[in-house]
């Protein structure tokens, strides 16, 4: 703090105060944002490649999405699960189109994307594959990043991240990440999914070697074992496809997607999969799904995609469910 001035470090000093410590973040304070470019107090100008781990692939305010809040804002910003709301249908069918799935499960962090699809993995393996309930495993990869709840840590590779947080949720088996033949040999009859990043985040941007992905949805078709590609951080063209399976020609059975799903506006995620796997949720044990209709309102009035077709507000790439 002794390099800062005074107006950032009183700044700093009164974040520090009153927040929990469980982030170290730079020593610069903004105060706002247009595009790529963020300023801080002192009125300094930077470029943001960081892009909030992928939460701005749009940019900072994008004016088609600010516009949007501000008009369903002023009509209604919240229904609880005991109505329909006139924006839910619409959005839901608009994100299908655009992943190539059949039906769509929102939520809001991407933790909770994830928690979502473990779920899902788990009630397909026990009513749908067979597996005896309370058996189900699902197989990771080392030095993953899914999120930081409970369940998610239990999978972590990170020391850190588990300490003091035990005990911890059963039924998970760690193989190394980019190693095909270590998932076909950590398979067995109670094997219900396995879940990967398309590329390793956390871990330090890791690409897994070429074919990788194509060979683990091979290996998981062979033992109806579930693909669930976590694509929170890769997904909306971070790659420069609109998934970053689709380099692969992949389709993932769940697809998890999160951050640059809700415009740098506020925090949206689900998860994507066909009706033979959403179907296993009935009334009263699915999770609730977020009912914000000012979201799917600005989400709506971005994309503007027609019926078959949506272009990519990042490369232009043109995207069509089969291409999924």
């Amino acid at each position: 703090m002794a390099t800062t001035s005074p107006k950032t470090a009183s700044y700093i000093e009164e974040s520090e105060k009153y927040s929990a410590h469980n982030y170290h973040p730079l020593p610069v304070v903004l105060e706002k944002a247009e595009r790529v470019w963020v300023w801080d107090v002192e009125g300094k100008k930077y470029m943001d490649c960081l892009s909030s781990y992928s939460a701005i692939n749009q940019g900072h305010r994008h004016p088609k999405i600010i516009n949007a809040l501000k008009e369903q804002a002023d009509r209604l910003t919240l229904t609880s699960r005991g109505f329909y709301n006139d924006k839910m249908g619409s959005w839901l069918k608009l994100l299908c189109e655009l992943t190539g799935y059949e039906k769509a499960l929102p939520m809001n962090t991407g933790a909770e994307a994830v928690e979502t699809a473990l779920k899902t993995a788990r009630k397909w393996g026990q009513y749908v594959k067979g597996v005896p309930a309370g058996s189900q495993e699902i197989i990771v990869c080392a030095n993953n990043f899914h999120g930081r709840t409970i369940t998610i840590i239990t999978f972590s590779s990170d020391a850190q991240t588990k300490d003091g947080f035990g005990p911890y949720t059963p039924g998970f088996v760690t193989i190394p990440y980019g190693d095909a033949k270590a998932l076909e040999k950590a398979i067995t009859k109670n094997t219900v999914a396995f879940m990967v990043e398309p590329i390793q985040g956390e871990a330090g941007v890791v690409v897994p070697p070429k074919g990788y992905l194509k060979e683990c949805a091979e290996i998981c078709r062979k033992h109806n074992v579930l693909l669930v590609a976590d694509e929170v951080q890769t997904g909306f063209c971070r790659t420069g496809k609109w998934f970053a399976c689709q380099h692969e020609g992949v389709r993932a059975d769940i697809m998890v997607l999160g951050k640059a799903l809700g415009g740098g506006m506020y925090p949206v995620s689900a998860i994507v999969c066909d009706d033979k796997i959403m179907s296993v949720f009935k009334p009263g044990s699915r999770p609730k799904k977020d009912m914000r209709p000012y979201f799917k309102r600005k989400c709506k009035r971005h994309c503007k995609p027609c019926p078959q077709v949506a272009i990519c507000p990042t490369n232009g790439e043109r995207a069509h469910p089969s291409d999924s």
